[in-house]
């Protein structure tokens, strides 16, 4: 199967962690770093997590780029900023938890041992009405988030 770019098979990262894991590594480990995949347009009108109650920030590197949804060259260059120890946790997310899980693997893939794939992203899945924001998701979840 493909994933936005990368070839995927059996699991190829470290594992799926639901939002309410993914806030407790970020409370109880501190070298935890939580990257949004999602595109700037998304960070922008959508919103973004908000780790500042942690005294943290949400790292932002695209995997796929706006408007013409390329994959990002420099993707890996802004993992390897946002978390300098490839030993450390690193969580992936994106709207809906698809583009994270090739985020994770190309991570993985580059040495980052620990890179997991938010279940659910920032939005969750899609409804019966195919609308977002009301089944799963950091935002359903009541997580701290900020918008622009």
């Amino acid at each position: 199967m493909t994933v936005e770019g990368v070839q995927t098979g059996e699991k190829e990262y470290a594992g799926d962690v639901t939002v309410q894991e993914a806030w407790e590594m970020l409370k109880s480990r501190p070298d935890t770093v939580l990257i949004d995949v999602r595109t700037n347009a998304e960070w922008g009108y959508v919103g973004i997590p908000d780790l500042s109650s942690l005294s943290k920030e949400t790292k932002l590197v695209s995997w796929i780029l706006f408007p013409d949804m390329s994959v990002n060259p420099s993707f890996l260059d802004g993992v390897k900023a946002a978390q300098p120890d490839p030993s450390a946790p690193v969580l992936f997310l994106c709207r809906s938890g698809v583009r994270s899980i090739a985020a994770a693997i190309a991570a993985t893939k580059a040495g980052f041992s620990e890179s997991y794939n938010i279940l659910g992203g920032f939005e969750g899945d899609m409804d019966e009405n195919r609308h977002r924001g009301k089944t799963g998701g950091w935002k359903v979840a009541d997580l701290d988030w900020v918008q622009s």
